[in-house]
């Protein structure tokens, strides 16, 4: 009778190094972006809030090609499983998540997409096109996608894992980072209503 062990190395160590980076990079950046937030030391030590966020960008940016790396050497390194594979569904996939992650990037431009906001960067209205019609998490959701794609496409049932902790890990960052955002506007609208107020007495 088959095991889990027949189709998935637990042991493997790349495989113990890709989840450990999944689980980090959403930490991460949370964590810095909340004390740049409340502290605004990354904007005292880059010498304003757009160069803080564009060094947080570029982390953020260098730490996804990393984790991405792992996660390909980390599949690598894992049983073939041939029900599993499906190269047109993976490709599929992978385009359809490709495409919801650069759109978004777009549509939202380095500092709507790198957490821009925390730093004061607050953009004026909702973006509600195109990609953000679809979904209001075009990026993590695109990501997730991608994940399952590559599984898929390489036959490998540590990849469901894998993407199954990446669709985990962005479902609690989105419970944690949505009402922090959400606030973080309508801070900025009771201010600018007060500031009406002040001007009409």
């Amino acid at each position: 009778m088959a095991s889990l062990s027949d189709f998935v190395d637990l042991s493997s160590k790349p495989l113990l190094w890709s989840a450990a980076s999944i689980a980090f990079n959403p930490i991460f950046w949370n964590i810095v972006a909340r004390a740049e937030y409340r502290n605004h030391f990354m904007t005292r030590i880059f010498g304003g809030e757009y160069n803080g966020c564009y060094v947080l960008a570029f982390t953020i940016f260098s730490l996804g090609i990393v984790r991405d790396h792992f996660y390909q050497v980390a599949l690598d390194d894992q049983p073939f499983y041939a029900p599993m594979h499906q190269p047109i569904i993976g490709a599929g996939l992978f385009a359809a998540g490709s495409i919801l992650v650069l759109s978004s990037m777009w549509a939202l431009g380095v500092t709507g997409t790198y957490l821009g906001d925390y730093f004061g960067i607050l953009m004026d209205a909702p973006v509600t096109g195109f990609p953000f019609n679809v979904t209001g998490s075009p990026m993590y959701w695109g990501s997730t996608l991608n994940f399952l794609g590559v599984a898929l496409y390489k036959g490998k049932v540590a990849g469901l894992l894998l993407t199954a902790q990446v669709f985990v890990l962005y479902w609690f960052a989105l419970k944690w980072e949505d009402p922090f955002t959400a606030e973080i506007y309508a801070k900025r609208e009771r201010e600018q209503a007060k500031k009406k107020g002040g001007k009409k007495q």
